[in-house]
């Protein structure tokens, strides 16, 4: 952080006034006439946080994606497809058997499993051939979609939030003050701040396990030089296919938190395939930590905008890509 603001004071600036702004929007009390101007307190802080839990989501996806696209570099845009598919898996299982729980292990396992066969069918056979894995993929993704809604139809299904976490909880983020002077906080629904919570300890865990682990140093040394670590002994190409595996896993877990708390429908598998392709390019390829701020950044700028400016709202996503590839090509966390 010291070394970004002595390499980039103007933008450590912008960004310490945004983070200011941000907060005094979000803690302190609105005047009438910031009201009148923008809205009640309480619709933009449900903006915030559906911003930041979207975001979440949005992590859950990217991650699987930005290890097996920004760190294998493995073209998989069959991705969203791995997305909806453990979606499906895991309203399958929680309408047979009830339970929440079991539906994100039985969709992150079926799921990984159908990432361990594209690794030795396509991947393994198209190393460095990132056009024709990029054109395979495509292809299988349509393939995947049809498929899924000859099995699934075209009805859209929400997987049964558990009776636990049913229900608003109460933050401690006033909205107003009540004319006796009582005031009034913000209630927002459990389950998504458990869902978020649960993707901030699996990103943690991510990091630690890519960057502070023997298996982490394997990876990222094989993608540098494979040929040099196969030669002391490594098995390079079963480390590949668990890492992919793990990425498509993630993947079918995302597709469980996203039938929760939002649907899930044909098409979903292109939306967050195409969310996944710019939180990795905002954020930075093959980093966890810029896989975190995309996604934040992006579900912040999609809630923000569908609330005060519905018509652009998916302008000022792409906008955001635009403007980090202008200035910053590599992502706004990875290393030059």
């Amino acid at each position: 952080m010291a070394r970004f603001i002595e390499r980039h004071p103007a933008w450590a600036l912008i960004v310490i006034i945004a983070v200011a702004v941000l907060a005094w929007l979000v803690f302190a009390i609105w005047p009438p006439g910031l009201e009148a101007a923008i809205g009640r307190k309480r619709v933009f802080l449900n903006a915030v946080l559906n911003g930041i839990t979207l975001g979440g989501l949005y992590f859950l996806v990217a991650s699987g994606f930005t290890l097996i696209f920004g760190l294998m570099r493995n073209v998989n845009l069959a991705h969203g497809s791995l997305y909806l598919f453990g979606g499906y898996v895991g309203y399958a299982i929680s309408s047979w058997t009830g339970s929440w729980l079991l539906s994100f292990i039985i969709a992150f396992i079926a799921v990984a499993l159908v990432g361990v066969i594209l690794q030795l069918v396509v991947f393994r056979r198209m190393e460095g051939q990132d056009l024709r894995q990029t054109m395979v993929t495509i292809g299988l993704s349509i393939v995947f979609a049809d498929l899924m809604l000859w099995v699934f139809g075209g009805d859209f299904y929400q997987i049964q939030t558990p009776s636990w976490l049913i229900g608003p909880i109460q933050l401690p983020l006033l909205t107003a003050i009540k004319s006796s002077g009582e005031p009034v906080y913000l209630q927002y629904p459990l389950v998504r701040l458990v869902i978020f919570a649960a993707s901030v300890v699996i990103g943690i865990a991510m990091w630690l396990a890519l960057n502070r682990t023997r298996i982490g140093m394997i990876v990222r040394a094989g993608v540098d030089d494979r040929d040099i670590l196969a030669a002391t002994g490594v098995r390079i190409q079963l480390v590949f296919v668990l890492v992919f595996a793990l990425g498509a896993g993630l993947a079918g877990i995302a597709g469980v938190v996203g039938g929760t708390f939002q649907s899930l429908s044909p098409g979903e598998d292109t939306r967050f395939l195409l969310a996944s392709l710019v939180v990795v390019i905002v954020g930075g390829m093959g980093s966890i930590p810029g896989a975190a701020l995309g996604a934040v950044i992006i579900g912040l700028a999609e809630q923000l905008g569908s609330v005060y400016i519905p018509t652009y709202a998916i302008v000022v996503t792409f906008l955001i890509m635009v403007l980090v590839l202008a200035l910053r090509p590599q992502g706004l966390l990875a290393r030059r």
